[in-house]
């Protein structure tokens, strides 16, 4: 179990950039921490590993305190394993060898299999004989993240670990290891930007902002329930719509289009979605975002309703 107990960090005297976090998290579950860049994400992370020493508050890993270089020689926990934006990977060896580079030489079978196993995983058994400094910035991405977890951490802390990688790739990515990270009971850490990470594979979602805690809870809570717009546009367009003195934040689909309604607005812009088109309008001074299947001409008047989701 991990404790985050109120930690506030600054690097420098003028300003915090933590400021009194607090949280735990219990053995296998998985964290997604959202937040523009800037927000202190990145910094939670590192301090969550022990690269920092904390302006105050505590870390605790079960009974174990989690204490910064200052205290060690190495900074980091060895049971943890912390995936950086940067990969820090062996260039000049290949993609097999940069996993097993933490696996015990004295047993080659097992570490021949472990390997082969989280090739799997990341999808890049094809790739296991190519050398690192040949592989594109995502392909390494996916290998620093099957390095972190050779010798099954107890916590993986990943730090938008998806950036680079292609959208074709990322989605089968994220269901091959979480179901994974799952499988094994790991629990896990993710800072991203990317909606997409927590909504499906988090257990819970924190929302930074100006680098403290605006919001925690499940992610289908925060993205169904939501009162604040910042949180909301986290994960879609999001329409801040006001009735009769009252303020509604709306996401494109729970407007729609329809023959005859009190609502009237002019179209805009359109912008195509794939499986739908994105309608920008003009209702009452106001700029909205509507979900609908076709598209709709510049200066055209439509009419939509409210849903009730």
């Amino acid at each position: 179990m991990l404790q985050v107990n109120n930690i506030s960090f600054s690097y420098s005297k003028k300003k915090e950039t933590l400021n009194n976090i607090n949280f735990s998290l219990q053995k296998g579950e998985h964290l997604c921490v959202m937040g523009e860049s800037g927000c202190g994400k990145s910094t939670l992370l590192k301090a969550i590993y022990g690269l920092l020493d904390l302006d105050k508050g505590s870390l605790f890993w079960n009974d174990i305190e989690i204490l910064g270089p200052a205290h060690h020689l190495v900074p980091g926990m060895d049971f943890f394993k912390y995936v950086a934006q940067d990969f820090d990977l062996m260039p000049f060896i290949s993609v097999s060898e940069n996993i097993k580079k933490f696996l015990s030489r004295f047993y080659p079978v097992e570490a021949e299999e472990r390997t082969q196993e989280l090739l799997k995983v990341i999808e890049m058994t094809a790739f296991a004989n190519t050398k690192v400094k040949n592989l594109s910035g995502g392909q390494q991405q996916r290998v620093a993240i099957a390095r972190a977890l050779a010798k099954e951490p107890e916590l993986l802390l990943l730090d938008e670990p998806f950036s680079q990688i292609d959208n074709f790739k990322k989605n089968s990515l994220r269901r091959n290891l979480f179901n994974y990270l799952k499988e094994k009971n790991i629990t896990c850490i993710v800072a991203t930007h990317d909606g997409n990470d927590a909504l499906s594979f988090a257990d819970t979602l924190i929302v930074i902002r100006n680098n403290s805690v605006l919001a925690k809870d499940t992610p289908h809570n925060l993205y169904k329930n939501t009162t604040d717009k910042y949180v909301a546009s986290l994960f879609d367009d999001v329409n801040e719509l006001t009735i009769n003195n009252e303020q509604l934040l709306l996401y494109p689909h729970q407007l729609k289009i329809a023959e005859t309604s009190k609502f009237k607005a002019t179209v805009i812009n359109t912008y195509f979605k794939g499986f739908y088109w994105l309608i920008e309008v003009h209702f009452n001074n106001q700029r909205l975002f509507i979900s609908h299947s076709e598209k709709l001409h510049t200066g055209e008047v439509v009419c939509f309703n409210i849903l009730n989701e």
